[in-house]
């Protein structure tokens, strides 16, 4: 009877610290989760776009279109510049009203 005993206060205990775990990481997920949720809808409303993860994911292709047009100049590839230039640029401005 008394091993029993022991072996319930020892899942009781381990019960206990996986519980605090899921916990610790439900709230530190859901704050993260909340911060991305701010910082999406601050963008969003700033750019004058609708806070979905179709808008962001075409802003972050114009953007780094934009960055390729940056690189193509630093090597001096004028043309190939102007190319990625004007597709992230005509990408951004049918997104950003």
């Amino acid at each position: 009877m008394q091993v029993a005993g022991f072996f319930e206060s020892l899942g009781q205990a381990f019960g206990a610290v996986v519980k605090f775990i899921v916990d610790a990481l439900s709230g530190f997920f859901n704050a993260f989760g909340g911060a991305i949720g701010g910082f999406i809808n601050g963008m969003s409303k700033t750019l004058g776009i609708t806070p979905s993860i179709l808008s962001v994911l075409v802003l972050i292709i114009g953007l780094l279109m934009l960055y390729k047009a940056v690189r193509a100049f630093m090597r001096a590839g004028i043309i190939a510049g102007l190319i990625w230039a004007f597709l992230g640029l005509w990408l951004l401005s049918g997104l950003i009203t």
